[in-house]
């Protein structure tokens, strides 16, 4: 067996309760590498073009990569995956906590479910022994119950991922969640696994993790543990986190308000890391290996709510805090907890929320659509009522819970222009007028509006912000590596912030693996992975192509307001020259399509084109 690999794939068929244990494949570990790229390749051989998301023959996935578990910086991550059903193309979220590594070593590096229980039920997976038990008394439960619930009938060993309130009622924005306040909150995976009827899957693991070379492994990995912890920001960020962010994205106007309608938040120190460290922070909690401790353990108290959470994190202040214009950080981590345990991801429900609110503010949606409800930016009421309205799907909630994009086609009146979103996934916490190759980044990300796969803000503010010329050849050369680390089944933080080199990770894979690939190999495979995820687009969604690139009408229509970026704007004509360069850079058409020869070039001539 390849070391660094736990061995086997797991499926369990949830129609006939058959579960079926098999090895995993020697060609897939050597044209994907792990994670991202077992899930796209098992989704395009074996989902059947057009299989309905929420249905009896849609997959779901968890894959972990062949450095997760191992003896390397922040090596507790997952990928989660199938077909979204929020944008109906690839769906993947990534989370960790300490779920990922007791998948290896319970000796898998992939589980696979499809069918669906006729029953809710929750899986228990301890080691080789699996077991699907009844769930009736958990359904209906928020996550964080789940948790407790099991965990104490279980044991503490147990690792556990579970969905809310909002996953069983098939809420396309639901995540999954783990370990008290970790996610898999992109795409509305926590649909696919509540359409299944899976409220949790539990997991323990005993065994060992292979390694090729366990002296090579331990010497690479105390050199990239030392470099975390003598880089100069260490101490900032294990303090902070990434709630260190809020004060930079307001200092160079990128800081998401109201709806994107601005990149500057006036009540940013009361939602900023030094804040919340002095007003909320108990503890710093970590992912499993990891040195950084970006998450905190969280203690928010009024005399309206009294509860935990880990976070929130910059995301979740970007879009609960600065997009629905909450300048309180208690408030924020309130609509977090809520968010963490009805099970509805904090990017796509914020950003949602601040759509509803500015279509209340303009007549689009009024008192009789909302049930009396006066929605106001900066009212904390308008955001908690929205976020439980939407998980349970509660008068206009039921219409929200579908994605904003969706919401912007049922209520008409233009308000389409100001959904931000693309490709149907809310855009995640950057406003990007004023940085050409983010909004390239949001616009060619092969989920949707997702900032995971290339951060180019630093790039832009280094080469120029307004100027879109030259972009989109570093937005490819960070869509190739930053997916690299979801592949290998480890964060990229130490990369970005500690400074950790790429190819000290391919060193660690080959340590690892016995499998003598160069970094350059790696970020090529990575390179096949991205243009098979383009590929699963143009199969699965009725004329997908260029027209499915381009932002919301508000980015090139409406000026920014306030702060560093005001007056911003990025004109049409930069955008469409932006994705003229992208596609040509990439080797596809002019439509955003690979070409033949580019799949043939990367080992995809399987693949077949429209």
């Amino acid at each position: 067996m390849t070391g660094g690999y736990g061995g086997s794939i797991l499926r369990i068929n949830l129609t006939d309760k058959k579960v079926v244990k098999e090895p995993t494949p020697d060609d897939l570990i050597r044209d994907y590498i792990g994670a991202r790229g077992f899930i796209i390749r098992t989704l395009f051989k074996e989902l059947a073009p057009g299989t309905d998301p929420l249905g009896p023959d849609a997959k779901f996935i968890m894959a972990a990569g062949p450095l997760t578990g191992l003896f390397v910086p922040s090596s507790g991550k997952i990928q989660t995956g199938g077909k979204s059903p929020l944008t109906g193309g690839y769906g993947e979220a990534n989370s960790g906590g300490h779920f990922p590594e007791e998948l290896k070593l319970a000796g898998y590096d992939m589980i696979i479910l499809d069918g669906q229980s006729e029953k809710p039920c929750y899986i228990v997976i301890d080691d080789d022994e699996v077991k699907i038990e009844d769930a009736g008394e958990l359904w209906g439960k928020g996550s964080f119950a789940v948790e407790e619930t099991l965990k104490k009938n279980l044991g503490e060993d147990f690792q556990i991922a579970s969905i809310g309130p909002a996953g069983e009622k098939l809420v396309k924005i639901a995540c999954i969640t783990h370990d008290f306040g970790r996610q898999a909150g992109r795409t509305g995976l926590g649909a696919v696994l509540g359409s299944k009827k899976v409220k949790a899957i539990c997991l323990r693991g005993t065994k060992a993790i292979p390694v090729h070379d366990l002296e090579g492994l331990m010497k690479v990995g105390r050199r990239m543990y030392e470099q975390c912890f003598t880089n100069p920001a260490f101490e900032l960020w294990q303090t902070y986190g990434t709630s260190a962010v809020v004060n930079w994205a307001n200092r160079i106007g990128a800081f998401p308000t109201r709806n994107f309608r601005g990149g500057y938040f006036e009540q940013f120190t009361n939602i900023s890391g030094p804040r919340m460290r002095k007003d909320i922070v108990v503890i710093n909690k970590a992912c499993y290996s990891c040195a950084m401790c970006c998450g905190k353990y969280s203690h928010a108290k009024t005399d309206k709510y009294d509860v935990y959470v880990e976070g929130p994190e910059y995301e979740t202040t970007a879009m609960i805090g600065g997009d629905c214009a909450l300048g309180n950080i208690k408030d924020v981590a309130y609509g977090n907890h809520l968010c963490d345990d009805y099970g509805i991801d904090t990017i796509s429900g914020g950003s949602i929320i601040a759509f509803a609110i500015e279509c209340f503010e303009k007549g689009i949606i009024t008192e009789k659509d909302t049930g009396g409800l006066v929605l106001k930016f900066g009212d904390p009421e308008s955001v908690f009522s929205l976020i439980k309205m939407i998980a349970m799907r509660e008068g206009i909630g039921d219409v929200l819970a579908e994605g904003s994009k969706a919401a912007a086609e049922h209520f008409g009146a233009d308000s389409i222009k100001f959904a931000m979103q693309v490709k149907g996934l809310e855009q995640s916490g950057y406003e990007s007028r004023r940085a050409p190759a983010m909004l390239l980044s949001y616009m060619t990300s092969d989920i949707g509006a997702q900032h995971r796969p290339s951060w180019a803000v630093t790039h832009d503010i280094a080469t120029g912000r307004d100027s879109a010329e030259g972009k989109a050849g570093k937005v490819i050369e960070l869509q190739h590596t930053r997916p690299l680390f979801d592949t290998l089944g480890v964060c990229r933080l130490p990369w970005i912030e500690m400074q950790v080199p790429v190819a000290d990770y391919a060193e660690a894979y080959r340590k690892a693996t016995g499998i003598d690939y160069s970094e350059q190999d790696l970020i090529s495979i990575s390179e096949r992975i991205w243009n098979l995820t383009r590929m699963f687009w143009v199969r699965e969604v009725p004329g997908f192509g260029r027209a499915s690139d381009i932002p919301p009408a508000r980015v090139y229509e409406e000026k920014l307001t306030g702060g560093s970026t005001d007056g911003g704007i990025l004109e049409r004509e930069k955008i469409e020259a932006m994705l003229d360069d992208y596609y040509n850079l990439r080797g596809w058409t002019n439509d955003g399509i690979p070409t033949e020869q580019k799949l043939k070039e990367l080992g995809l001539d399987w693949v077949n084109l429209p």
